[in-house]
This record gives structure tokens, C-alpha cells and sequence, in this order.
């Protein structure tokens, strides 16, 4: 699928929507925007049991529409939706469908082409990072979904290239700056994730379709939970987050942080001046 190159390089200004509210930024990720789009040539706690029935994935029950935007009907994007409703809480689920479909409302209304299967898988497995079983040591948390969902795509035999993308769009999705200058694929997950965690930017989508989105996939506590969990992160892998867009919440809710500011460690460097 070709994109609409006019379209994805329309410029589209990120400084005042982080300059609204810069404490936003640390929410569940960063809200960066369509800034230069490159094409593509193709109430419960976060913690909670997941939605999981006996050891088998269960069957997420994918609408075909929801505010005039299609769910993708492959094989891949079901297998997507279903790892991730097994495998996290009802509404980290939730927040990773809404994610897929405020970004997709975006690139309607600002007709930019996209490749739905590819983002839609991402925009699903997108923070399995958060999720026990997909944690390692010392990865960021978006590493470690990345590398959960090129995992899943290889077991699928996807090819290379498109698992690729997944992996970028997954890894880069706290990125501000950066992934919007990438592929519309991998730039939706940024825009999707942070308009659904901040509220910013959804005064470029009609009430109406916000209101389809929500009843489709209710929020239910996401964003307390979610601040819950960005602290219980940040005092599990305090080590992956200097430079991170958490650091500051873990400056402000763990006592003792082991984590150097970065200007010790310039000034630390050893090297002869």
C-alpha cells in the first residue's frame, strides 16, 4: 500500500500541544505528532489478573467497525488481539485497541495511507512490556515489547521487512520526535497511545467518534492504573530510565532512586579535558 506522500509530510506542530500541559509527556507515553510523517513503501490496577481463561489464548471478539474505522480481519491481527487480551488486564487491552483507533481517526481525517494489519498488530502487543511474563532484567519496557512481538510475528512467519516495522513502531512509541518522523505505521502507535493517555490532540477528532471509541472499549480506571504502574516500573527497572520519558516520575514516587542525573555522568566521564 502506497502512502500519500503530501499528506504524511504535512507539517503539524507538537510544541504547543506539549507546551499545554508538559507534565503529560510522562504519562503512559509522550504525545508527539504527524510532525513530517516519513512514508512506507508498503478502577482496575494494570496489575490485575489478565482476562485469560485456562492456558489457551482466549478469542478476542473484534468488531468490524468502530467510529467508521475498520479492525483489520487477518489472521495475524486476530492472533494480535488475542495474545493481548490473554495476557494483560481488561483495560490495558482496552487502552492498546483505542491506541489502533485514535490514530487511525487521525489519518483519516488528515488522509494519510497506512498499512492497517501492521499498525493494528502493533498498536495490540504494543505495551507487552508492562506484562510479567515479557520483562527482562534491564530493557526498557518498550524493548521488551518489541522484541515479545517480533517473537510473535517469527512464529507466524511474517516476513522480515513488516516485522521490522513492528518492532520500530513498538520500540519508538515513547519517542518523542522520532517516531513521527518515521513510517505512518510506526508514528501511530506514538499519536494513537499518547492521545488515549493524555487526552491531548483530541480536539482533531469529532466528539462523537471519541464517544464510539470509548463505548467500544470503555476505559475503565486506565488512567489511575496506569500511573500506578508507571510507578511500580520505575521501582522494578530503575535502571532503564535515565533519558527515558519516566524518569521524572520516578525522581518524584521512589524514595532512594539508585539513578545518576546526566550531567554527573558528563562530568564523570573520564576523559582528560
Amino acid at each position: 500500500m502506497k502512502p500519500d506522500r503530501a499528506n504524511a509530510h504535512e507539517i503539524l506542530t507538537r510544541r504547543g500541544m506539549l507546551e499545554k500541559s508538559a507534565c503529560a509527556v510522562v504519562a503512559v507515553t509522550a504525545t508527539p505528532w504527524l510532525s513530517g510523517c516519513a512514508s512506507h513503501a508498503d478502577a482496575p490496577a494494570l496489575n490485575d489478573e489478565p482476562a485469560r481463561g485456562s492456558d489457551a489464548l482466549r478469542a478476542a471478539d473484534l468488531p468490524k467497525r468502530v467510529a467508521n474505522i475498520r479492525i483489520p480481519d487477518t489472521r495475524l491481527a486476530r492472533a494480535a488481539a488475542d495474545l493481548a487480551l490473554s495476557v494483560s488486564p481488561v483495560n490495558l487491552y482496552n487502552h492498546c485497541m483505542r491506541t489502533y483507533l485514535f490514530a487511525a481517526l487521525v489519518y483519516k481525517a488528515r488522509r494519510v495511507r497506512f498499512d492497517e494489519e501492521l499498525t493494528f498488530v502493533a498498536a495490540a502487543l504494543h505495551d507487552l512490556g508492562l506484562v510479567e511474563a515479557f520483562m527482562t532484567p534491564n530493557e526498557r519496557f518498550e524493548v521488551d515489547g518489541a522484541d515479545a512481538a517480533l517473537a510473535f510475528m517469527k512464529e507466524r512467519r511474517v516476513p522480515a521487512a513488516r516485522a521490522e516495522i513492528v518492532w520500530d513502531a513498538i520500540a519508538l512509541h515513547t519517542a518523542v520526535g522520532i517516531a513521527t518522523r518515521k513510517a505512518p505505521e510506526i508514528a501511530a502507535i506514538s499519536i494513537g497511545a499518547g492521545m488515549d493517555a493524555t487526552g491531548m490532540g483530541l480536539d482533531g477528532v469529532s466528539a462523537e467518534d471519541v464517544a464510539e471509541v470509548i463505548a467500544a472499549y470503555p476505559r475503565l480506571g486506565f488512567s489511575k492504573s496506569a500511573v500506578e504502574t508507571i510507578i511500580r516500573y520505575c521501582e522494578k527497572k530503575p535502571s532503564t530510565l535515565l533519558l527515558h520519558p519516566w524518569e521524572s516520575v520516578a525522581r518524584r514516587h521512589v524514595p532512594n532512586l539508585p539513578l545518576p542525573f546526566l550531567e554527573d555522568v558528563i562530568l564523570a566521564a573520564p576523559f582528560p579535558e
